[in-house]
């Protein structure tokens, strides 16, 4: 089948379930906003794993929270999924004059201050208005400055970010000497993010970045406990200096993708 069919297909079964299924009856949008996060943070760990067919599976999963949003919406006569498509597909000609108008653009970076202007123009207070209260910090704190930047509030070159950074961690060790527990978490959260900040500079995903970091330090503890054990020895009673040792063994050996 295509997917044009099969896209009514789910739509069918989404009906069906909603009809016939105890579960599926009682679900709310309340009910579902926990689970949707669930799936689209399993979404995310697949996208990091570069997991093709896990990806397809979520996808899946996600389209149908979108299906079912849409179901109890209908249901509610506050609005249909031909109108969240109708209202996507308007929102996509809008903001891309670029294709669908007269503008003319010279790179990414114009397409995205002319985003950010048009959204501005249909009612938005900020340009900071977009970024959704309930994101992650460190995801959160790289769309702040990438709206920031939109409107010319962005550094020049990575040195100077980087002096920032360096700016930032002096701050914090003159917190930590005056010990004020609250400066010191305030001046921590600097620290973090100007390294968000030196981390857009770089390219990098700092998110990302920081979980590729968590996979590996989980992959290299479990080793080393798997170690300690063939060695007959518990991690509780063995020295920092014992550790060490076999954490310096596990780093030298080849990741495991």
């Amino acid at each position: 089948m295509g997917y044009k069919e099969n896209f009514e297909r789910l739509v069918g079964i989404m009906d069906e379930l909603r009809e016939k299924c105890p579960w599926d009856k009682k679900q709310t949008i309340q009910t579902l906003r926990s689970m949707t996060i669930e799936e689209t943070y399993e979404l995310a760990d697949a996208i990091t794993e570069e997991n093709w067919q896990e990806i397809k599976e979520e996808l899946g999963d996600i389209l149908l929270h979108i299906i079912f949003y849409a179901r109890i919406a209908g249901e509610q006569n506050q609005f249909t999924l031909n109108d969240v498509l109708e209202m996507i597909c308007n929102k996509l000609i809008v903001r891309h004059p670029h294709i669908y108008g007269e503008i003319k653009v010279d790179n990414d970076e114009d397409v995205k201050k002319n985003w950010e202007k048009i959204k501005l123009s249909e009612g938005k207070l900020s340009v900071l208005s977009g970024v959704p209260v309930s994101l992650p910090a460190i995801v959160k704190a790289a769309r702040i400055q990438e709206k920031a930047k939109q409107v010319g509030f962005e550094w020049k070159q990575k040195e100077d970010v980087w002096l920032k950074v360096k700016e930032e961690m002096d701050e914090l060790q003159e917190a930590i000497k005056n010990n004020d527990a609250k400066e010191v978490e305030a001046e921590f959260g600097d620290v973090l993010f100007s390294l968000v900040n030196y981390a857009r500079f770089l390219n990098i995903d700092a998110e990302n970045a920081l979980e590729q970091t968590n996979k590996k330090f989980i992959h290299r503890f479990k080793r080393m406990e798997v170690i300690a054990k063939e060695e007959n020895k518990n991690l509780y009673d063995m020295s920092l200096e014992e550790m060490d040792s076999i954490w310096n063994i596990v780093k030298k050996e080849k990741p495991v993708n």
